[in-house]
């Protein structure tokens, strides 16, 4: 782990343990191109330090390999998969996914029924210019509700093949939904940055067939 100092959210300075706000009248939702869309709130999991440290202790988490131009290199950050069925490290999880089922059933029109897990330890760690199409996101408008924990890091967005991007600094307790297109028609990223940052973990929720 880094051992950049870690600044707490000033929300978790004054909860007693993670639980959820409310997410009706206060997600904020920007319209982009091409059918895409993205909800925004800040500081929906209150009290997001302790589920911080949570998730650091107790999921079991990862390092993977993949090719890349004809070399086997590490893949920056360390990963955990939550299939359907399994059970998630917290219970404020398991709120949370059905509280994101239950507000977003008019427009998904199905749950999220899995957890994705990244685990960023320092700024070295990285994920590069992608959009989740394995599954059905390739070619059908779905949804994928992330929720960070720990040191803010940028969420970049931008349309696929290039273009300005979005920013949205995401940690403790934040959520972004993309929506609609934007899985196949913009790109999300988050660089590395040389500045001293601690560990941020992200929690990525989505439907059955979308990863």
């Amino acid at each position: 782990m880094s051992g950049a100092a870690y600044q707490p959210s000033m929300l978790d300075l004054t909860t007693d343990g993670p639980a959820l706000d409310r997410l009706a009248g206060r997600l904020r939702r920007q319209r982009l191109d091409r059918g895409a869309w993205v909800d925004h709130l800040p500081g929906w999991v209150l009290g997001s330090d302790r589920m911080l440290d949570t998730l650091l202790a107790e999921v079991p988490w990862r390092a993977e390999r993949r090719t890349m131009y004809d070399a086997e290199v590490a893949v920056p950050r360390l990963l955990c998969w939550y299939a359907a069925h399994r059970p998630l490290p917290h219970p404020v999880l398991t709120a949370a996914r059905a509280a994101l089922t239950a507000h977003y059933a008019p427009e998904l029109g199905e749950p999220f029924v899995t957890a994705g897990m990244c685990l960023y330890r320092d700024g070295r760690d990285s994920v590069a210019w992608h959009g989740d199409t394995q599954g059905r996101s390739a070619h059908t408008d779905t949804m994928v509700a992330i929720v960070s924990f720990g040191s803010p890091r940028p969420l970049l967005l931008r349309p696929r093949g290039g273009g300005a991007s979005l920013r949205f600094a995401l940690g403790h307790g934040d959520l972004v939904v993309m929506g609609g297109s934007c899985q196949r028609t913009w790109e999300h990223a988050v660089p590395k940055t040389s500045r001293p940052v601690g560990p941020r973990v992200s929690v990525q929720f989505r439907p059955a067939g979308v990863a």
